[in-house]
């Protein structure tokens, strides 16, 4: 016997339905692979759901779920394998790009950012938020936001530099052999 659906329960319902694709592109762009975002979408709108009653506003309820979906993602660094490697292959949905491969050496180069930084630089110039609407999701200030977001331009500048420069086939890593025989990948 099946029990009957609450107006809150359908009111939730009716948000993720329209906040779902969203929250998976953004979880994308933060952890690199469409599987992982799936699950991090997932875990985003379960935490909501349980949290539905408290929240008030529609808009409101946005907000709070692209905040739980960054904690999650920065709070997963427990479960992410050393050994995990991204790869090459294009997303299972059609690129919105005309050049691939461009895609392909914007997600490698953002893939080299520290979690914290491709957060803010996911949150500011993906999802559009303000510097402040970012410092509110990451729960820092606006200044952290400024100065995460300038290293990580830096750094994406650099890697993105050297992969056009290099002509590299996008999803490979670049690796370098220093004094010593140690090994870095860029």
């Amino acid at each position: 016997m099946s029990r009957p659906v609450t107006a809150a329960a359908q009111e939730f319902v009716e948000f993720a339905e329209a906040a779902a694709p969203r929250l998976r592109r953004t979880a994308f762009l933060l952890c690199g692979d469409w599987h992982g975002a799936e699950d991090l979408a997932q875990a985003a709108l379960a935490n909501v759901f349980v949290a539905w009653r408290r929240i008030r506003r529609q808009d409101a309820a946005h907000a709070y779920a692209t905040r739980t979906l960054v904690n999650l993602y920065l709070a997963d660094k427990r479960l992410k394998r050393v050994g995990e490697v991204l790869t090459a292959r294009l997303p299972e949905r059609p690129a919105a790009s005309a050049d691939p491969d461009v895609r392909m050496l914007v997600l490698d180069a953002l893939a080299t950012l520290p979690r914290r930084s491709r957060a803010v630089i996911v949150l500011r110039y993906w999802a559009d938020l303000s510097v402040d609407q970012a410092a509110e999701v990451l729960g820092c200030s606006p200044g952290n936001v400024k100065s995460q977001s300038a290293r990580a331009l830096d750094k994406l500048r650099t890697v993105l530099g050297k992969a056009m420069a290099d002509d590299e086939p996008p999803g490979r890593l670049v690796e370098h052999r220093h004094e010593g025989g140690s090994t870095r990948h860029e």
